[in-house]
């Protein structure tokens, strides 16, 4: 156990107070250890992993913070598919290129998004038109109320939109390895994002290598300051702070005209965060020398290097409440916020 650390050094965005007391588990039994030994003398805990979608107060945190860092990638092979089980603590982007370099298809379009393995079905991790939720076959965890393991199926696991049953009861549920099930092939799965298919110069639908699918959504995310980068303070962040808004049909008709409009199975329409971010006058760079918009997306908000988190929530504030002034919209985060609140 170590004392003073700051969560500004194990967080992306480099923000955030001490920690009270601080582990670093680098196998499963300590992880499970850790954090039963702070549920049984009443402590608050919180579970870091990567850090990359976590905005830590000022102050710090009170309890114990224990550190994911297990390791372990495990695989069952089948005729036509694996079965890849990988430790919690394990690099998410590391993972993507180690299925990519394996010829495992279903997760190449998530290559560059930071963070640990662990960490991906509670946010049901998605981007250039791939969620994790598609490929999850199970995922393992200690529950913390049953004081015992578990293991969810993919049915289990209430996946939605940036959201699961690990993320509705966050408190009970300790990840300690996700497996996923994985197609045998060369060939990545259909693109289903535009802006990916063009950069492929194919057409949406089609398929194309698993490499160089990875290889331009890297470059798509490096493009938008979203692969991390000690020397870029676009990258200084949690992501996109906003998740994409779910409107109503009133909510949807009150949008411009030339407002993004997805139709979604259940009735409601999928709108861009970016857009209304961007169309209520909150352009990329918007902010000052502490905090900022990314000046390369306007979903990203960044730590300018010297900022505090009470800089960011100021920022966050603003252009949430621009945008509901603007169009009617509250725009929710997407980060886990410790010790600070919007």
């Amino acid at each position: 156990m170590s004392e003073a650390v700051l969560l500004r050094d194990v967080t992306t965005l480099r923000l955030g107070g001490p920690a009270a007391r601080y582990v670093e588990a680098d196998n499963e039994s300590a992880l499970i250890e850790a954090v039963s030994v702070a549920d049984a003398a009443g402590e608050s805990v919180l579970l870091v992993a990567g850090g990359s979608n976590l905005v830590v107060g000022d102050s710090g945190f009170a309890g114990t913070v224990v550190r994911i860092a297990t390791r372990g990638i495990g695989v069952e092979p089948h005729s036509d598919h694996v079965l890849v089980t990988a430790a919690a603590g394990e690099s998410w982007d590391d993972f993507v290129n180690h299925c990519v370099e394996s010829g495992w298809v279903g997760v190449e379009a998530l290559s560059g998004i930071p963070g640990a393995v662990g960490s991906t079905p509670i946010q049901n991790v998605g981007a250039y038109g791939q969620e994790v939720a598609a490929t999850i076959d199970s995922v393992r965890v200690w529950d913390r109320e049953l004081k015992g393991e578990r293991v969810f199926t993919a049915a289990e696991c209430s996946f939605g939109y940036r959201h699961s049953r690990f993320k509705a009861d966050p408190a009970r549920h300790l990840v300690l390895d996700v497996t996923f099930r994985l197609q045998r092939g060369r060939e990545g799965e259909p693109v289903a994002y535009a802006e990916l298919a063009r950069a492929l110069g194919i057409e949406q639908g089609q398929r194309a290598p698993l490499e160089a699918v990875r290889r331009e959504v890297l470059a798509l995310r490096r493009g938008k300051g979203m692969v991390l980068d000690a020397a870029d303070h676009d990258t200084w962040s949690a992501g996109s702070f906003f998740t994409n808004p779910f409107l109503d049909d009133a909510q949807a008709a009150g949008l411009p005209a030339e407002a993004p409009r997805w139709p979604q199975p259940d009735g409601r329409v999928k709108t861009s965060a970016a857009w209304l971010i961007e169309h209520a006058g909150f352009s990329k760079g918007h902010g000052n020398d502490r905090v900022s918009l990314s000046t390369k997306h306007t979903l990203a908000l960044t730590n300018r290097g010297q900022a505090s988190t009470a800089d960011l929530l100021a920022l966050a504030l603003e252009v949430r409440d621009g945008v509901e002034m603007a169009f009617g919209v509250r725009l929710v985060n997407e980060p886990v916020l410790v010790g600070c609140a919007l």
